[in-house]
């Protein structure tokens, strides 16, 4: 049915003559593309009747041109941009259609030729001087402004510096976007440069501006997805989540084709998450992992929030056993990364009781071993958190489970004959440890000496003045 009916205007195009036509050149080529789009049996037959009525017709031919552009046909792109020259050798458009067709095909030089040869003959066109400058920016970016700088003569009325911006933007060079988005009235903005000045601003974390761009856009477009979006991320960035949350329901129930990446799942329920909504966060980090991802990096991240998420709502064994799937994906673990494991262990033992408390601490002890194996450079940071988690499962000192470690530790530090403010506090830490042992195994003088060893560090540490005031006594 939709053929036929592409056929039958087909037909009416054919029986009329140019003068007849009282439709304007754009509802010719309206009509055309459905043709186009329609791929009837006969489409050659049509196009080459249609091709007769407006053969002198540049801004039609040019227009079926684009039609086929549009659907990636570039061999019938070309054809008709060469009759729309063949009718009009100065018709700009042409070559701006050329350029384009040379753009996609990766012949750089070829479209920057044809986008100037659009520029000469149709000077006050803004169309081919963006592009060029998007085709120039790699090579040359000085030159792509520069020839946005032109336009400027030529057209006064056009809001050259949002060009300039989107040149920018798209060159990731988002200081110099900003710079130039900010010279232009958001009034007058289109819709996509008030979402990459509102994004170039996001990336910088400038997000109050960003923020207020955003919401300048929702004002024109309050069911626009990418306005609703940025409002969100940016308020999530501010921890205003209750904004965040409104701006969240906006985006996923009401806006107009949208459509949903990992990341937006993920900033959702990071403002659950801020909202203390954990539970709802942590179904949103799931929808998040049932997306796809462009690389395993990006997956391991938001698997290591969904664990973040199970800790928030104090459920450490699915805490655990998530973050334990992060360090599988991830595909090097950082130190600190491994570090976070043995972190929930110890967080978790502080939830439990006698020997299921005891079993968490010693598990996050081997965390640090293997920390230790895999990064030998983290041996001291290693050592210190064994020689705390081992105090943890001995709080009174009784055994003395960390001394092997603080005495370690101290060997660590010791030897360096430059210490930096980092390595005073962990000595300091180490010595009062080893202090207090002593003197509850009734060392007098090795407790002494250590504490002796703290005044050394820090003069004025109360701790230890009181201690060897207590122990000097008579």
């Amino acid at each position: 049915m939709k053929t036929s009916k592409y056929l039958l205007i087909g037909t009416m195009l054919i029986g009329l003559s140019m003068p007849a036509m009282a439709q304007d050149n754009k509802t010719r080529i309206d009509e055309v593309t459905n043709i186009i789009k329609s791929k009837p049996a006969d489409l050659a037959d049509q196009l080459k009747q249609i091709y007769k009525q407006n053969k002198k017709n540049p801004e039609v031919l040019c227009g079926i041109g684009r039609a086929f552009y549009n659907m990636k046909d570039t061999t019938n792109a070309k054809i008709y941009a060469e009759y729309a020259l063949k009718a009009n050798k100065e018709y700009g458009q042409a070559y701006t259609l050329l350029g384009d067709i040379a753009a996609r095909a990766e012949d750089g030089n070829a479209a920057i030729q044809n986008y100037q040869q659009a520029i000469y003959f149709s000077p006050k066109e803004p169309e081919a001087y963006f592009k060029y400058a998007t085709a120039y920016r790699k090579l040359n970016p000085s030159e792509a402004i520069s020839k946005l700088e032109e336009l400027r003569v030529q057209r006064p009325d056009i809001a050259v510096d949002a060009l300039i911006g989107r040149i920018h933007y798209s060159s990731n060079d988002f200081e110099k976007a900003i710079s130039s988005f900010e010279k232009v009235d958001m009034n007058s903005m289109e819709e996509s440069d008030l979402t990459n000045y509102a994004m170039s601003l996001w990336f910088t974390q400038k997000y109050d501006k960003s923020l207020e761009v955003a919401k300048a856009g929702l004002k024109k477009l309050p069911r626009d997805a990418a306005f609703n979006r940025l409002a969100m991320f940016n308020c999530t960035d501010l921890k205003d989540y209750d904004n965040a949350l409104a701006y969240a329901d906006a985006l996923f129930n009401k806006s107009d084709s949208a459509k949903f990446s990992y990341f937006d799942y993920t900033y959702y329920g990071n403002a659950l998450s801020g909202a203390k909504k954990h539970t709802e966060a942590i179904e949103m980090y799931k929808k998040a992992l049932e997306q796809e991802f462009d690389d395993k990096t990006k997956r391991a991240g938001v698997i290591k929030q969904l664990s973040e998420g199970y800790k928030q709502n104090n459920d450490y064994e699915n805490a655990i056993n998530t973050y334990q799937e992060f360090l599988k994906t991830a595909d090097k673990p950082s130190p600190t990364d491994i570090a976070g494991l043995a972190q929930l262990y110890t967080q978790q033992a502080n939830t439990l009781e006698g020997e299921a408390r005891t079993e968490a601490f010693k598990k996050a002890e081997n965390v640090y071993d293997e920390l230790e194996k895999a990064y030998p450079d983290a041996l001291e940071f290693a050592t210190m958190w064994k020689a705390r988690v081992n105090a943890y499962m001995d709080p009174e000192t009784k055994e003395g489970l960390a001394k092997p470690f603080y005495e370690k530790l101290a060997g660590l530090i010791e030897p360096r004959a430059e210490k930096d403010n980092a390595d005073k506090a962990r000595l300091v830490e180490c010595y009062r440890y080893l202090g207090y042992y002593n003197l509850l195994n009734n060392d007098k003088e090795a407790s002494i000496s250590y504490w002796n060893k703290i005044l050394e560090i820090d003069p004025e540490h109360q701790q230890a003045k009181q201690a060897i005031e207590a122990l000097t006594k008579k």
